[in-house]
């Protein structure tokens, strides 16, 4: 059995490069890109089939941001905390954090979708049924009545 067969691999890897594009686009760009690298995180979770899956591939998308974090595409380090090898850690923890919540929100918005679907897909059967008893009811009625018509003809016939 193969371990990795669940795993939608295609949005993990674009998450991930929806998300360092982002990042790399608010670095040279524009500040207010930033807060959309989490489209990435998003999309990787959404792509999986259930929620663990989701959560563990928005922290895998979400370590191109780290890396780029580290390299100050983020915003450069000045003295203090973040210096330390202890800071550093905690930067890197924050952001994959941060991306294995947003993966977790994405595989629990595509759980939501399938039930939602599954409802509606269920009343949809069931509004068809009703149609469908009418229409036969009505067919059999009409059969009825051209049957009746038709032995008052054979009646008639055979007389």
């Amino acid at each position: 059995m193969n371990m990795f067969s669940g795993i939608n691999k295609k949005a993990l890897v674009f998450g991930a490069a929806i998300s360092a594009a982002f990042i790399i686009f608010g670095y040279t760009q524009w500040d207010w890109f930033y807060p959309f690298a989490a489209a990435g995180f998003l999309y990787a979770g959404y792509g999986q089939n259930d929620i663990k899956t989701g959560t563990v591939m928005g922290t895998l998308s979400a370590t191109p941001t780290a890396v780029l974090a580290l390299q100050g595409y983020l915003g450069t380090f000045k003295e203090g905390f973040f210096t330390t090898e202890t800071g550093i850690i905690t930067v890197l923890l924050i952001v994959l954090a941060v991306g294995a919540f947003v993966g977790f929100v994405g595989g629990w918005a595509k759980r939501d979708r399938i039930k939602a679907l599954e409802e509606y897909e269920k009343k949809q059967k069931i509004g068809k049924n009703k149609t469908r008893e009418k229409k036969s009811k009505a067919k059999q009625q009409a059969a009825e009545k051209t049957t009746q018509k038709t032995g008052f003809l054979n009646k008639i016939l055979k007389k």
